[in-house]
């Protein structure tokens, strides 16, 4: 126990980036970064099609401009909160009070679940709306690999940040009792002997 408060060492120690880019944790995260690059750039760049007598693109998903909104509007929150957290993970040794570190372990576990839970969502709605669209609204069949890529690694960002949640989930039961630990165990100053 010694040397740790809430996955990290004592507060001021110096930034490993070997050790720090080994973490699962951050594994996790740039995996999760890269689905969210994927996401949005394959919906963004290939998302939009139309039929050869339209000048007007629609969404791919079943001209849902909706579906093709939300991937890449999640994509991109996805993408930002990652890069957010990973600043964060950076930081985090240097952070001295057990109940600040605590707050970013919660602040994690809150963040990756609802991620988790929006891109559950997303593939759902995604996977829908390819599922119905009409053949008929692309003859050239343009963009098809885009979609299902959208689609596909929605899914996966599913697990990735559920894993994240449960990471973050066991660090903070692994060493939650260092504010108690503290508490009990603070040095008291010895009396001068007289």
């Amino acid at each position: 126990m010694e040397g740790m408060a809430y996955g990290a060492g004592k507060a001021g120690g110096a930034f490993d980036p070997l050790t720090f880019f080994r973490q699962p944790q951050t594994i996790l995260r740039i995996v999760s970064w890269i689905f969210a690059i994927v996401i949005f750039g394959s919906i963004a760049n290939e998302g939009y099609v139309n039929r050869p007598d339209e000048v007007e693109e629609h969404c791919i998903f079943n001209r849902n401009q909706n579906a093709c909104n939300y991937g890449v509007f999640m994509g991109t929150m996805a993408f930002l909160c990652c890069i957010g957290f990973l600043a964060l993970d950076v930081y985090f040794p240097q952070i001295s009070s057990v109940k600040d570190r605590k707050k970013a372990v919660i602040a994690d576990i809150g963040v990756s679940a609802f991620w988790s839970f929006m891109w559950f969502v997303g593939f759902c709605f995604l996977a829908n709306q390819w599922q119905v669209a009409n053949p008929e609204d692309n003859p050239l069949r343009e963009g098809g690999d885009a979609a299902r890529a959208a689609i596909t690694f929605s899914f996966f960002s599913i697990f990735t940040w559920g894993a994240l949640t449960l990471l973050s989930l066991e660090r903070l039961n692994r060493v939650s009792f260092e504010e108690e630990y503290n508490k009990l165990f603070t040095t008291q100053p010895t009396p001068p002997l007289v």
